[in-house]
């Protein structure tokens, strides 16, 4: 009888120990986080691509910009747009309106105030003065420039972008051409 009730008291504890134990969610394993570009200063672009050459894009935006904003949010978070630009380019984001001095090639490009706002001397440079939010310019491994594409790009006419100056289709065809493939 003293065996019994040993057995059914420990009986009793091991359920309320399990009915009382604390239950606790499943942690989920580390959400996996979408790639990133790495995005360069000026400075440290020009600097890899001496070491290492490959060709640049650059994405000349404005804080002010909503087209720009929502290039950041939309095409430059999706994975493909980002393995694509982390593998074939150097990227810099050049704030067309940055009051920042950039030092190139022996040349010091500033800030030049303009009515209300005004803009950086480089970003004029690189898009012929014709300065427009967002423009991407492509330049080779020699810093010279291949193309200018001004406007939004959702994620798959970005990627054609990419893919024609990175594969060197610009040397043999029109982007016109080639988008029409």
């Amino acid at each position: 009888m003293k065996r019994l009730v040993q057995f059914a008291l420990l009986l009793m504890v091991g359920i309320l120990g399990v009915a009382f134990y604390p239950q606790t969610e499943p942690v989920p394993a580390a959400a996996a986080q979408p790639p990133q570009i790495r995005w360069y200063t000026w400075e440290e672009a020009v600097a890899a691509c001496e070491r290492n050459p490959r060709k640049i894009f650059v994405d000349v935006y404005t804080d002010w910009c909503g087209y720009c904003k929502r290039m950041d949010a939309s095409t430059f978070t999706d994975s493909l747009v980002a393995d694509y630009i982390n593998k074939h380019f150097y990227a810099v984001k050049l704030n067309a309106e940055q009051q920042a001095e950039i030092k190139y090639k022996g040349h010091s490009f500033a800030f030049q105030r303009n009515g209300s706002r005004g803009y950086h001397e480089l970003a004029a440079a690189l898009l012929d003065n014709r300065m427009q939010y967002p423009s991407f310019v492509y330049l080779d491994e020699q810093h010279n420039r291949i193309t200018i594409s001004p406007g939004y790009k959702a994620p798959d006419g970005l990627m054609r972008e990419l893919r024609y100056v990175a594969d060197e289709h610009y040397k043999t065809v029109r982007f016109e051409q080639y988008n029409g493939q």
